[in-house]
């Protein structure tokens, strides 16, 4: 198949809004994953494996992004919480370096972008707009200085926690312990915003989201996050806080995770964590459970609040026919279906996260 943006589409409606807008994505974790399996490589990834009859090792390579109208990607740079203190910033540090290696090696599919001027220049040389996200608050080990530091090589947005807290804001899925953001929380949002970082309120608690909504100056983003009110999972963002993004201008990125986006799944996935024999058949994931989490998001929150973070290579298991990255035409094909117009889609796919760009560079 040609290396045509969006080629892998059916529908015109979706072609016709990649067309418009390429499809952003919040988050996607291959820079921990060539950590992980290939020392930091960035060789390799102007390949499809698959196409060719090869396993790919990555649910992420350049070719199957671009096929899927992928034209701007957020790569996660990242340290898991076990990294504390110095050991974090070097984490992160380190993923930064992969990305800028990695837009040097395919400058003519890729390009490092900040603004939202930078991404429209990347489109219209036909690269991938290349960005970069930082997960979790950790990475910055206390210091401002570390944050403004980040935001000089280019970091976009920071997600103030991961899976744990931090010493200044609460975690999603830790247990309370500031009661949301405490005073230095505050002051990292204020210097978000002075520096032009998005806010990135994916993995925190509901009352951390509401904190930093109350703080901010700036739209924030959900960086890959879907809806509590479809899937009861505390990584999932409650109805009250969905309820704040118009008046805020900001953008909630559903994510394509099983355990968010399926309430059968999630329970599975617990019960396999802790006990793999017993926990049974896997229950089926589709494109339609990602479908109901898009929508009931357009009806919380209007169209020009949604995005899309799939979070490939940050999980093993994606829904049905959407095991990698080529999953992104799976499922804006399904909501063209679905008498999503092309200009609906647009703002799904990128005009609504330009808009947030181009309103805090």
């Amino acid at each position: 198949m040609d290396d045509v943006l969006g080629s892998l589409l059916t529908e015109s409606a979706a072609r016709e809004a990649v067309a418009i807008a390429p499809l952003i994505d919040g988050h996607d974790d291959l820079a921990w994953e060539m950590r992980e399996s290939a020392g930091y490589s960035v060789d390799g990834l102007d390949l499809d494996r698959a196409a060719a009859g090869e396993d790919p090792a990555f649910q992420t390579d350049l070719v199957r992004l671009r096929r899927s109208g992928v034209g701007g990607q957020f790569w996660s740079v990242y340290a898991p919480c076990s990294q504390r203190g110095a050991d974090a910033v070097t984490y992160t540090l380190e993923q930064v370096d992969w990305v800028h290696r990695l837009v040097a090696r395919y400058p003519d599919r890729l390009a490092l972008c900040r603004t939202g001027d930078d991404v429209r220049e990347s489109w219209a040389s036909g690269r991938l707009a290349s960005l970069l996200g930082a997960e979790g608050g950790h990475s910055i080990d206390g210091s401002l200085a570390v944050l403004r530091q980040l935001a000089a090589l280019g970091v976009r947005y920071m997600t103030l926690t991961h899976n744990e807290n931090t010493p200044w804001a609460d975690s999603a899925t830790d247990e309370p312990e500031h009661g949301g953001l405490t005073d230095f929380g505050r002051d990292v949002v204020r210097e978000m915003n002075a520096l032009g970082m998005l806010v990135d309120l994916s993995h925190v608690a509901a009352t951390t989201m509401h904190d930093a909504l109350d703080v901010t100056t700036a739209p924030v983003v959900f960086s890959h996050s879907s809806c509590r009110a479809v899937t009861d999972h505390p990584r999932n963002v409650p109805d009250d806080v969905l309820e704040r993004l118009p008046g805020n201008g900001g953008v909630l990125m559903v994510t394509y995770v099983p355990p968010f986006v399926n309430a059968d799944f999630g329970a599975w996935f617990a019960h396999r964590e802790v006990d793999a024999t017993g926990a049974g058949p896997m229950p089926r994931v589709t494109v339609d459970d990602v479908v109901a989490h898009v929508e009931h998001a357009r009806e919380v929150v209007g169209v020009d609040h949604l995005g899309l973070g799939g979070d490939y290579d940050g999980f093993e298991l994606f829904p049905e026919a959407m095991g990698d990255v080529t999953g992104h035409a799976v499922l804006l094909d399904a909501l063209a279906r679905r008498g999503w117009s092309a200009d609906d889609l647009a703002r799904l796919t990128g005009k609504n996260v330009l808009r947030v760009l181009d309103a805090t560079s």
